[in-house]
């Protein structure tokens, strides 16, 4: 049975309000979401899940090629100072049930070093280019004059990333497993319900992969709203990762997104503003895993 003919004959909606990409179906029996169907098979992943012992899902009313409906998941209103923790702890359940190690082909790590390895070339020239072309500005723009004045950060933030990535390297070079867990892949605040349980929800991007892509992925959606150096703790005290993999993660929030200046000066301005915002908040969220020990005898 396709959509309109659940909505017809069974649902029989009294209102419809549109959520983003999703629409709110209102019905007399109860509220339900419909999203366009995405290509993987969610009926077949939540009954995964469910069998792992991870229930913290929405419940699917219908699915079908073009379509998939959920039940609604009314939020309980209460304001949770702790949902920070309260998402971290969920994600590091999901990882922690859903892992397991494969083996894989020497290949597989020297592609991932080869890939990251040529970004972080790429991005050193695309800011270096930059920086020469405003340098010889006689007048420059606060857009320019703040990235030239932070070059340096720019600079050096690619040098920590390519270090740690030939350290990286060295390590996992000769490996041929890796640890996998069910990722999903899309994690934000608002990907997070309190209800009668925690949910995860918007689990449309879900694959199997390394489990700091979720990480990496929260840590650049929400790193202006989040204190993520207690939240990666609780993580590690779930889902303890090893040396390589956080030293990969660690690379990977350190890398500096690539700037598209626009057209406004002020958005611009705001643009370059958040880059070094979050090179700033990575740099002080990594400061104690390389603190250097001082004490003497």
């Amino acid at each position: 049975m396709n959509k309109n003919d659940i909505l017809k004959n069974i649902l029989k909606p009294t209102r419809y309000t549109l959520m983003g990409k999703a629409t709110l179906v209102e019905t007399k029996s109860g509220n339900y979401v419909i999203k366009d169907c995405p290509d993987n098979d969610l009926v077949s992943l939540f009954n995964y899940l469910k069998s792992r012992s991870f229930p913290n899902i929405p419940n699917i009313y219908s699915q079908d090629r073009d379509n998939i409906i959920y039940e609604y998941i009314e939020n309980n209103g209460v304001i949770n100072p702790q949902k920070d923790l309260d998402l971290i702890n969920l994600v590091a359940l999901l990882h922690a049930k859903t892992s397991y190690n494969k083996t894989v082909s020497k290949d597989v790590y020297q592609e991932i070093y080869e890939n990251i390895l040529n970004n972080i070339m790429y991005l050193k020239d695309h800011y270096l280019t930059y920086y020469e072309s405003f340098l010889h500005e006689e007048f420059m723009r606060p857009s320019h004059y703040l990235l030239v004045r932070n070059y340096s950060k720019i600079k050096n933030a690619l040098a920590f990333c390519e270090n740690e990535l030939n350290n990286w390297y060295d390590l996992v070079m000769n490996n041929d497993t890796v640890r996998l867990s069910l990722i999903h892949n899309n994690l934000r605040l608002d990907h997070f319900i309190k209800s009668d349980i925690d949910y995860l929800v918007s689990w449309d991007n879900a694959k199997f992969d390394t489990p700091i892509i979720d990480l990496f992925t929260l840590y650049q959606n929400e790193y202006q709203n989040l204190e993520f150096a207690t939240m990666y703790k609780n993580y590690l005290q779930i889902n303890n990762l090893s040396e390589t993999e956080q030293k990969l993660f660690f690379v990977l929030i350190s890398l500096v997104p690539k700037i598209e200046f626009e057209s406004d000066e002020f958005t611009n301005c705001q643009i370059i503003h958040q880059k070094l915002t979050l090179i700033y908040k990575t740099e002080n969220f990594l400061k104690p895993y390389y603190a250097t020990d001082t004490n003497t005898e």
